[in-house]
């Protein structure tokens, strides 16, 4: 075996020719850019995006909100917890289904709608494209979490 056979061997698993890892990196990077604004609302990423998703659409179940957010159970339960223990909702039981727990803004939650709105704002140009790119990169994520969506279950 020749040394460029071994080589194109080896290609598929060399880094730099991985879409994943950059992929990884900018989720990474932008998330570590979200912590300043929203450490002024002691949140994290993932509990900011749990918030919009309640503030956008009120008062809903934990499998419901699971879904929009992508996140399963096992993740998604100590999140909501660490956000009732803040106040910034309330988890409760409807008496006709036990089962069920329903996911609800606090006052106090949903009053951090208004610091929040300054969030987007102070990440506005932390990726240096131009917008007509950013909506390209969004519509092309979108389309790709689609096609998960649409797999699921098979």
């Amino acid at each position: 075996m020749t040394k460029t056979q071994i080589t194109d061997k080896y290609e598929s698993i060399r880094l730099g020719n991985q879409l994943c890892f950059p992929l990884y990196a900018c989720a990474k990077e932008i998330v570590r850019q979200y912590r300043k604004p929203l450490g002024e609302l002691d949140l994290t990423y993932t509990q900011y995006v749990v918030m919009m998703v309640l503030w956008e659409h009120g008062s809903m179940s934990e499998g419901e909100l699971g879904e929009i957010v992508r996140l399963d159970s096992g993740t998604l339960a100590p999140l909501l917890k660490r956000l009732e223990k803040q106040g910034y909702i309330d988890r409760t039981r409807p008496d006709d289904n036990e089962r069920r727990l329903v996911i609800s803004l606090t006052e106090t939650g949903e009053a951090l709608k208004e610091r929040a709105v300054k969030v987007p704002e102070a990440m506005n140009g932390c990726m240096d494209l131009p917008e007509e790119d950013l909506l390209q990169l969004k519509a092309l994520l979108e389309r790709v979490l689609a096609g998960w969506d649409g797999r699921q279950g098979k």
